[in-house]
């Protein structure tokens, strides 16, 4: 029974200091998985921050797309009105060119101070700004088509 004793204790004391160890360890493996978990957290909440700063930078880029094609789209209106305009302003001044032209025409005709080489000349001119009248008139036309 003496020997049982020593045995014994011994025997507690070396369950008691594994039990121990296995506490610390079993305390390391916890705090190692709470890091993990930790930092699985940190990684997730990374990963969703920097989804929504794309998500945002996409947006930004989609609305600066967008504002440019506007001011593009304004930009070939203006364009287009002024092309109209000119258009219009050089059908108009052809319009008092024929005008012009043929009232002389009729003037110098009656008159009798015209050569026949200067009517016929002047007949080529006025024929000349008809054909460039109509050229304008569908330019015009296809133009106002596209407004």
């Amino acid at each position: 029974m003496k020997r049982y004793i020593p045995t014994l204790l011994a025997m507690l004391a070396l369950h008691l200091a594994s039990h121990a160890q296995d506490s610390g360890q079993a305390d390391v493996v916890d705090l190692a998985k709470q890091e993990r978990k930790a930092l699985q957290k940190e990684y997730k909440e990374t990963k969703k921050a920097r989804k929504a700063i794309d998500r945002s930078e996409r947006e930004r880029k989609k609305e600066a797309k967008a504002e440019k094609k506007a001011g593009k789209e304004a930009r070939k209106s203006e364009k287009l009105d002024g092309a109209i305009n000119t258009k219009r302003k050089s059908i108009r001044k052809a319009d008092s060119k024929i005008e012009k032209l043929q009232r002389k025409l009729h003037k110098e005709k009656s008159e009798g101070r015209l050569s026949a080489v200067d009517e016929a000349q002047l007949d080529q001119k006025i024929d000349r700004l008809k054909i460039n009248r109509a050229r304008d008139k569908e330019k015009l036309a296809k133009l106002e088509r596209k407004q």
